[in-house]
């Protein structure tokens, strides 16, 4: 692969614009220091607002299909991109190369969704009890939209939510992770190459990027002129935002912990089960919101299931993410790692048995934090499993029935994905029911991780309420105005009321 400024200068990025000596970039690959950055103070954070919210006021005007060609052409650029920008997530996040690309796609398909959505904006006529009268209901951006981003999807979530803003007719502040810099730098290029191809009907200011820590964070979440603030990542996070934003009334979308379980029932297939677990479980080193941690397994296949699974994840090859070969890359940081061993030193004193999680030894990556994903027995669902650990640990127990693993499924604090193996249909409508999973995205015959552009993607509970990306989550960058016209020569009142003159 190419290094990272190689990379960043294919994109006509100017490094000398954003170096510093406040943030080093450290690829999670090698933990060596790619790049050192300056970051935003709060001042310039409110200066960056102020530039978003003068193009928001020009950008509104815009008919909402050409607005749909911006995203058109951004799109474009991420095609022709593709490869550069997949391996620049590789480098700074860590993920094996197919993940990368994968990330690159996700971005890909929303600005086609958002595309097409463009011409989709409907609102509703409704009748009226008046004669002479129309109800309507319309749909209106909401201003600045801010987008708090996390270092596990370090530019596909941020497409998410500015893909659809833009289109709404909305402008968007950026903050990324700052473990996650490069990539958003990166991104941030490729958009403004795109506004560049689409001409003056784009204004200054209309997507800014802010380069800093939890402080400038802060600054754009207290900001009264950003109505809506939508932010991933951990639960700790969201009640931060959430609070800050109750303060003065603003809207919130919130993405965060996951802890998603999978049922194995007694009539799975258990070779598809066996390769949705593993990808569900590892992929990324276990570090998506959507990662399988909880695996509960009927007792009548537990004992076929448990030495398949185990001999898989003996082979699984960790090393280099841009090898080919590899399936498992690094954990994000030594933080990530130490919280890992601390879960596992806190299961095994609740009575589980450990299978994996050490130390892997990576040629040329001693810098870097690689393990083996583990595997913990459990004989019942302890308080490790209620807590969401940011790292490759499937805790797996044993259940009996099928409202047993329901219950256990429900159980945790977190509501984000959740998913049943299993071929018999009574199982799989009951798992999707009212009495079923109480996650916001409930799967049958897949695992919990891997989800596609179409469907509105978010959780219940500690996760947040929030929905991003497909189906209607449009409607979350917008306000809606209930319009009475009356086209008639006289004035009656609702509900029949007189009020003569």
């Amino acid at each position: 692969m190419q290094s990272i400024p190689h990379l960043l200068a294919g994109f006509g990025v100017d490094m000398t614009t954003y170096q510093g000596q406040d943030l080093p970039c450290r690829t999670p690959v090698t933990g060596a220091v790619h790049a050192t950055l300056r970051m935003d103070t709060p001042q310039q954070v409110t200066q960056k607002i102020t530039d978003a919210r003068s193009a928001f006021e020009r950008w509104r005007t815009v008919p909402a299909p050409r607005r749909g060609e911006l995203i058109r052409l951004f799109g474009d650029e991420l095609r022709t991109h593709k490869q550069a920008l997949g391996q620049v997530v590789t480098h700074e996040a860590g993920k094996i190369l197919q993940e990368g690309l994968g990330e690159v796609q996700e971005m890909i398909d929303i600005c086609d969704f958002a595309v097409g959505l463009s011409r989709q904006l409907y609102g509703l006529t409704i009748a009226s009890e008046r004669p002479g009268h129309r109800m309507m209901e319309t749909w209106h951006p909401v201003g600045v939209v801010g987008v708090i981003s996390a270092f596990n999807f370090p530019v596909a979530v941020w497409a998410w939510n500015a893909a659809l803003a833009l289109v709404c007719g909305n402008s968007v502040v950026w903050k990324p992770s700052e473990k996650t810099p490069l990539t958003a730098i990166a991104t941030h290029a490729l958009f403004m190459n795109a506004v560049a191809r689409f001409g003056s009907d784009a204004p200054p200011g209309l997507a800014q990027l802010v380069i800093g820590d939890a402080r400038c964070g802060a600054a754009l979440v207290a900001d009264k002129r950003v109505p809506l603030i939508s932010a991933t990542g951990s639960t700790r996070m969201g009640r931060a935002v959430a609070a800050a934003c109750a303060q003065r009334l603003a809207r919130t979308i919130l993405e965060l912990g996951g802890n998603n379980a999978m049922i194995v029932a007694p009539s799975a297939d258990l070779d598809m089960a066996l390769r949705g677990i593993v990808f569900s479980a590892v992929g990324t080193a276990g570090q998506r919101c959507t990662t399988l941690r909880r695996l509960f397994v009927h007792d009548s296949i537990y004992d076929a299931l448990l030495p398949r699974l185990k001999a898989s994840y003996g082979t699984l090859p960790i090393g280099d993410p841009s090898d080919p070969a590899t399936l498992v890359g690094p954990l994000i940081d030594a933080q990530a790692f130490e919280a890992m061993q601390a879960a596992l030193q806190q299961a095994r004193d609740e009575g589980g048995a450990v299978f994996g999680g050490t130390r892997a030894e990576v040629a040329g990556g001693e810098g870097g934090h690689y393990v083996h994903p583990a595997l913990v027995e459990l004989p019942a669902q302890s308080a490790i499993m209620h807590h969401e650990t940011f790292a490759p640990i499937l805790y797996v127990v044993r259940y009996q029935s099928l409202e047993q693993a329901i219950a256990l499924n429900n159980a945790v604090p977190q509501g984000l994905s959740s998913s049943i193996f299993t071929t018999d249909l009574r199982e799989a409508e009951t798992f999707l029911s009212v009495v079923g999973s109480d996650c916001g995205i409930a799967n049958v015959n897949i695992g919990p991780s891997g989800a596609e552009i179409g469907g509105a993607f978010g959780g219940e509970k500690e996760t947040g309420g929030g929905r991003e990306s497909g189906s209607d989550a449009w409607k979350g960058y917008m306000r809606r105005a209930t319009n009475t016209i009356n086209y008639s020569h006289s004035l009656p009142l609702a509900q029949g009321i007189s009020f003569d003159l």
